[in-house]
C-alpha cells in the first residue's frame, strides 16, 4: 500500500470519529437538560403538595390528577392491543377441593409419625 493512501485513510477515520464524538456529546447534553427539567418539575410538584398539605387541603387529589396527566400523555403514543379470544384451560365444573372433574391423580397425605425403621 502507498503511504499517502494510508495517511488519507487514517485522517478520514479520525475525522469520522471526531464527528461521531461531537454528535454523542450533543445527545448527552440534550439528555442532561431533559433530566434537569424533569427534576425541576418533580421539585415543583413536591413543593405544591407540601403547600397544599400545610393549608389543610388534600394533596392526594392533586397527585392523582398529575398521574392521570402523565398516563394520558403516555397512552396517546401507545397503540392499544386487542386480546385474542381465549378458551379456558379446564371446564367450568372443575373444583380441586371436591375431587370431581379433576385429573387422574389424587393427593393423599403421608402416614403420621416417625418414618418406619428398626
Amino acid at each position: 500500500l502507498e503511504p499517502d493512501v494510508v495517511v488519507r485513510r487514517q485522517e478520514a477515520l479520525a475525522a469520522a470519529r471526531l464527528r461521531m464524538q461531537e454528535e454523542l456529546n450533543a445527545r448527552a447534553e440534550k439528555y442532561k437538560e431533559k433530566q434537569r427539567q424533569l427534576e425541576e418539575e418533580r421539585r415543583r410538584q413536591k413543593i405544591a403538595m407540601w403547600e397544599s398539605m400545610q393549608e389543610g387541603k388534600s394533596y392526594k387529589g392533586n397527585l392523582k390528577l398529575n398521574q392521570q396527566e402523565v398516563e394520558s400523555g403516555a397512552s396517546a403514543s401507545a397503540v392499544p392491543k386487542s386480546k385474542p379470544n381465549k378458551k379456558p384451560l379446564r371446564g367450568g365444573g372443575y373444583n380441586p377441593l371436591s375431587g370431581e372433574g379433576g385429573g387422574t391423580c389424587s393427593w393423599r397425605p403421608g402416614r403420621r409419625g416417625p418414618s418406619a425403621g428398626g
